[in-house]
């Protein structure tokens, strides 16, 4: 039987796929979140296997996923993010200034950044998540969290296993 601990990735995985653009907007959201009173992950693997963007938990432990989208294109190739919502409290987009607002779903929020902030230009609606998958999400955002920061002090100490 694996690990759950190896399904929790420890750092966000330096595959080149995010552009550029993806990760201004993942810092400027993040920046955003923050001033909501959240902390965020990057990349955090979710229970449907599926990997969320941002994942965002309060002290309250509301969850907020924030799918970010660089492209119209990003966003007609890519459908995972419907799967999103049976993981969080809120849905949110991310996106530049230079996509239309219009495109995205309406029951979603919605959030233009940049590399140096963000500003929601509307919240998302509220779908409260089942006590077993709140709880399963606060522990794979502990563990992530946890497991990236140890990474950093001691990177030799953190073989895979």
């Amino acid at each position: 039987m694996e690990s759950p601990l190896r399904q929790i990735s420890m750092a966000p995985p330096p595959d080149g796929r995010q552009s550029e653009t993806a990760l201004a907007v993942a810092r400027g959201t993040a920046r955003l979140l923050r001033s909501l009173g959240f902390t965020s992950v990057s990349e955090l693997s979710l229970p449907s296997g599926r990997r969320a963007d941002l994942v965002a938990l309060n002290e309250r432990g509301d969850i907020w996923i924030v799918e970010i989208k660089s492209s119209v294109g990003d966003l007609r190739a890519d459908h995972k993010w419907e799967d999103y919502r049976a993981h969080c409290d809120r849905l949110f987009f991310a996106f530049t200034q230079q996509l239309p607002p219009e495109i995205f779903p309406k029951d979603t929020g919605l959030i233009v950044a940049d590399a140096y902030g963000a500003d929601m230009l509307c919240d998302a609606p509220e779908h409260r998540l089942p006590a077993p998958t709140r709880k399963l999400m606060t522990v794979r955002f502990g563990m992530a969290a946890a497991l990236r920061i140890n990474r950093l002090i001691d990177p030799q100490g953190h073989a895979e296993f």
